[in-house]
């Protein structure tokens, strides 16, 4: 589709990398967040932008301090080189002189100057992009007098492959009849839905006081590190007529799932379609959600991305498509989209594609299908993993849902490629590996279950998963090892009953 990349984790060398695929709960890594993150087109997007009008010398108000801050973590209790967040940019909507509505960022904090010029104009472009996720209708507004907040999340994804996650919070400013809602999008390296979630809290409590009063709040979580995995970190911030506020973010200790709701997921589809749709994900497939929610769209593609751990979606992905970009959709090659309702008309005129529409009241969940979504995992241990989500209370809360979740679907992958490292072959000690893929597949008994195998150890997130595996030591185990190892001694204990 004219040239739109597909996105793929690689190295800084541009050398293709499995190196995010493995890592125990608990465990703090740059590059684990690809699982729990989702990536945009970044390269086409950036390219759409740099033909509008974009001033060379922007103000100095739109350029901000991107580096992170660098700086030893106090104690263990943080999570090293890891701050909360990059920078907090307000964007309102505009009126224009053709009388629409247009998204311009009116505060940023904080600024940074003494950038060149070349620096100005990229950052300039990754500033408008942030303007178009934040209102991705484009200029279809009009003044409102209600408007109920939604916090949703976006990833911006460079060419070198760094990722930055956008989180935001859309709601109708303090005042006095009709007007434009304004948004708010805090920009971070780090992956934490909630924790964000609960800072828009605190944002927009602020927000309706003073917009002057957000700064010193941001000011005070800027210079908090961020907590490491189970830990707290305690916020100070004072608030005219309440005083002295303590305000305490803690991270879950499991935290590859800090950046999922599940409940979403599971309220928006049965059990026996998010299987289906897992299937569909698992082998690779073009997939386009479609809701009039912002947030069910971004929580719902968080969440079937975390159903495939230990393995990372590699192709393309974008979890609120902007009108702009609605050609995307297009593309011949595997996607994970998030599309608005409004546009489900534009996006599900095309065969190969199963087009999901989680909206209440929908007359058809699937409207567009391959048909055989039903069939692709063994029969036998779809079932399984049905059983294991029927464990759940029928309210069940995150916390629940956060155990439950992994323990349905994790056992799946134990169960159809947790034999890989027998199949990995070294010539000596600390050399690398070389896979057999043929004896592998080959080595299960189950018909089914090897007829599934051989499709899937032709993904591009298996093959990555693999590299990986052939590159690190052969005693390096992470936390899906520990699961195998977990199910195999349960079987031998099984067969020594029998």
């Amino acid at each position: 589709m004219n040239g739109v990349p597909i996105l793929r984790s690689r190295a800084r060398g541009g050398r293709k990398t499995a190196r995010k695929s493995m890592f125990p709960p608990g465990e703090d890594e740059e590059d684990k967040g690809a699982m729990k993150r989702l990536s945009t087109m970044w390269t086409s997007f950036r390219g759409k932008i740099s033909r509008d009008r974009v001033p060379k010398e922007p103000d100095s108000s739109l350029s901000s301090e991107l580096a992170p801050v660098e700086e030893k973590p106090r104690d263990q209790r943080y999570a090293s080189g890891q701050f909360f967040f990059e920078y907090l940019v307000v964007v309102s909507l505009k009126k224009t002189k053709g009388g629409v509505y247009e998204p311009q960022i009116t505060y940023q904090f904080p600024k940074k100057d003494g950038m060149v010029r070349f620096q100005k104009e990229e950052e300039e472009k990754t500033l408008k992009a942030i303007t178009l996720f934040c209102f991705p209708e484009g200029i279809n507004w009009a003044p409102l007098t209600e408007y109920c907040s939604e916090t949703f999340s976006f990833v911006l994804t460079e060419i070198d492959g760094s990722r930055r996650n956008g989180y935001c919070r859309r709601l109708l400013p303090h005042g006095n009849g009709a007007r434009p809602p304004e948004a708010y999008c805090i920009i971070s390296k780090v992956a934490c839905f909630g924790l964000f979630s609960k800072i828009f809290d605190e944002v927009e409590k602020r927000r309706q006081k003073s917009m002057a009063m957000i700064y010193p709040f941001m000011q005070s979580l800027r210079e908090a590190p961020f907590p490491a995995p189970g830990n707290t970190v305690n916020i100070k911030s004072f608030i005219p007529e309440s005083g002295t506020e303590i305000i305490s973010l803690t991270r879950p200790i499991d935290s590859w799932l800090e950046h999922v709701d599940f409940r979403v997921l599971f309220r928006c589809l049965t059990d026996e379609e998010v299987l289906q749709v897992f299937a569909a994900t698992v082998l690779e497939r073009r997939i386009i959600f479609i809701a009039e929610e912002l947030g069910t769209l971004s929580q719902v593609i968080h969440a079937v991305t975390v159903l495939l751990y230990p393995f990372i979606w590699q192709h393309t992905l974008i979890s609120i498509v902007p009108e702009i970009l609605i050609d995307v959709v297009m593309a011949p090659t595997p996607y994970l989209l998030g599309v608005q309702k409004r546009l489900a008309d534009q996006v599900t005129d095309q065969s190969d594609l199963l087009a999901v529409d989680l909206s209440e009241g929908r007359k058809q969940t699937f409207i567009r299908e391959n048909g055989d979504e039903d069939s692709i995992l063994p029969h036998k241990l779809k079932e399984e993993i049905l059983q294991a989500l029927k464990t759940r209370n029928e309210n069940a809360t995150l916390e629940e849902l956060n155990r439950v979740v992994p323990e349905a679907f994790l056992p799946f992958f134990v169960k159809t490629v947790g034999h890989f490292s027998k199949y990995i072959v070294r010539n000596g000690p600390g050399q690398p590996g070389q896979f057999q893929k043929r004896n592998f597949y080959k080595a299960l008994e189950s018909k089914s279950t090897r007829h599934f195998v051989k499709k899937f150890v032709e993904t591009q997130m298996f093959d990555l998963f693999i590299q990986e595996a052939e590159q690190r030591p052969a005693n390096q185990n992470g936390f899906f090892e520990q699961k195998i190892a977990e199910y195999q001694r349960k079987m031998k204990e099984k067969t020594k009953k029998h």
